[in-house]
């Protein structure tokens, strides 16, 4: 007998259950199958976490009327395809005010890092208040984290790949800078100060180049200009407010910020000619990739599981699977939810 979960957050959410409740819906798309009929392809999230689901031809959510981005009620039942969770939703509608009697908080409902925002923001207020010793970069940075600070904890890393949610580019930068000091503790001839520096404004652009969640899409001017220019950009932008700033400082800085993805083909003008650049680059993947490994465990994936940003098979690890049946006299999930 499957587990009856009302409410319940989708990183809880097991093979076999029955749910019902409330998400953010970040993909809507209409799809046929071999055989012509019609199905939709979804995309559930909430705070914690993410699953993908399909409404099948046979199911009201087909024509119900909502669409992506929006706050949903849904009912639905998660089964385990190719060792990854997922939902057939059975009914779908948009979220209505009066649904807030029965547990509907759009606060509950959008993708936020599992860390805490405060710590995470006292973490990197450290790093760059203390070990930044070149004045002119010292500077550079209070007064980026000053214009930016307030962005940078709430924005995502990414649309999809790493690190796609709230307070996601925070804890990302965070991580980094973490790494990149126990890096510059080890190899005595990276410049800790430039390596810091490329660490924080690597992502900044992101700031531009992706709207603030829930929406998490691509701007405009994103998809046109993208987050490295982006990047550029805002270093020069503080670099000239402050009088003197070292141009071969400034230089390097740029560098840091066009090769940081690696390779051209990336999306780098420029590919790393430098340690610091070199450096940056292989914290930024590794740290980016772990975080895929990370969202696919939380997800509920297990064994062997393809994951598309990393474009391979990977292990998880296998667990044993909990035992999900409901006690007799269990409520059926959202019981006095209409749909």
């Amino acid at each position: 007998m499957a587990a009856k979960r009302r409410n319940d957050p989708i990183r809880d959410w097991q093979d076999g259950d029955n749910v019902a409740g409330f998400a953010l819906l970040s993909r809507k798309e209409r799809r046929q199958d071999r055989n012509g009929r019609e199905f939709l392809d979804l995309e559930l999230k909430d705070a914690s976490g993410t699953i993908t689901g399909k409404a099948w031809s046979d199911s009201q959510a087909l024509e119900g009327d909502y669409e992506a981005h929006d706050f949903v009620a849904f009912r639905g039942t998660v089964k385990l395809y190719r060792d990854r969770l997922q939902i057939s939703v059975s009914d779908c509608r948009r979220a209505v005010e009066d649904d807030r009697e029965h547990g509907f908080d759009e606060s509950n409902l959008i993708p936020s890092t599992p860390e805490d925002i405060g710590e995470l923001w006292a973490r990197l207020k450290q790093i760059y208040g203390e070990q930044i010793k070149d004045p002119f970069l010292h500077r550079l940075a209070a007064e980026s984290l000053a214009v930016w600070g307030r962005e940078l904890k709430e924005h995502p890393a990414a649309k999809s790949i790493h690190h796609a949610y709230r307070g996601g580019l925070l804890e990302h930068v965070v991580s980094m800078a973490e790494v990149a000091a126990q890096l510059c503790d080890h190899y005595d001839e990276l410049d800790r100060d430039l390596l810091l520096l490329g660490v924080l404004f690597h992502d900044l652009g992101k700031l531009a180049e992706i709207g603030p969640m829930p929406i998490n899409e691509y701007t405009k001017s994103g998809r046109l200009v993208g987050h490295v220019v982006y990047g550029r950009d805002m270093l020069r932008e503080r670099c000239a407010a402050i009088d003197g700033f070292p141009e071969v400082a400034r230089l390097h800085l740029e560098h840091l910020i066009l090769s940081h993805q690696g390779r051209l083909e990336y999306g780098s003008p420029v590919v790393p000619l430098t340690a610091e650049a070199l450096a940056l680059h292989f914290i930024d993947n590794l740290d980016s990739k772990l975080a895929q490994l990370r969202d696919a465990v939380r997800a509920g994936g297990q064994g062997f599981q393809y994951v598309r940003g990393l474009d391979r098979f990977v292990f998880l690890g296998e667990v044993e699977n909990p035992d999900g049946e409901a006690e007799a006299g269990d409520e059926p999930a959202q019981a006095h939810l209409k749909l």
